[in-house]
């Protein structure tokens, strides 16, 4: 089960540092990343890294403001969100996959491994 961490409220510019912990088991050959929910909207996907070679991949809704990275020690992966707009107003969730394409395709819609999210609210 993974546990997304670090969401709040900040103004329009503000920055948080979303924590993606695993309990039970270790990230290892996996690639992780980040979806998010807007209200009223579908899930989208945000980010992705590999555990391994930590490749990154990103939507182009965040390329250049967010920031996905990994603590091999902590077996945390983080998402160091930046320059936030009122859009990026959402509830943040993490998944694993087997590698990044896997994961980009994921159907949001019918994915049921979600685990808790974190709710990131953007004041304009």
């Amino acid at each position: 089960q993974l546990q997304a961490s670090g969401g709040g409220l900040v103004q329009t510019g503000g920055s948080l540092r979303l924590s993606c912990a695993t309990s039970g088991f270790a990230f290892d050959d996996y690639a992780i990343g980040w979806f998010r929910q807007a209200p009223g909207k579908e899930r989208e996907f945000v980010a992705a890294i590999t555990w391994t070679a930590a490749t990154q991949d990103y939507s182009e809704s965040v390329k250049g403001r967010f920031t996905i990275s990994r603590d091999i020690p902590k077996n945390t992966v983080y998402l160091q969100v930046n320059s936030l707009k009122p859009e990026d107003t959402a509830t943040y969730y993490c998944l694993t996959g087997s590698n990044i394409r896997d994961i980009k395709n994921i159907n949001p819609a019918s994915f049921r491994s979600w685990g808790q999210g974190t709710l990131v609210t953007v004041s304009s």
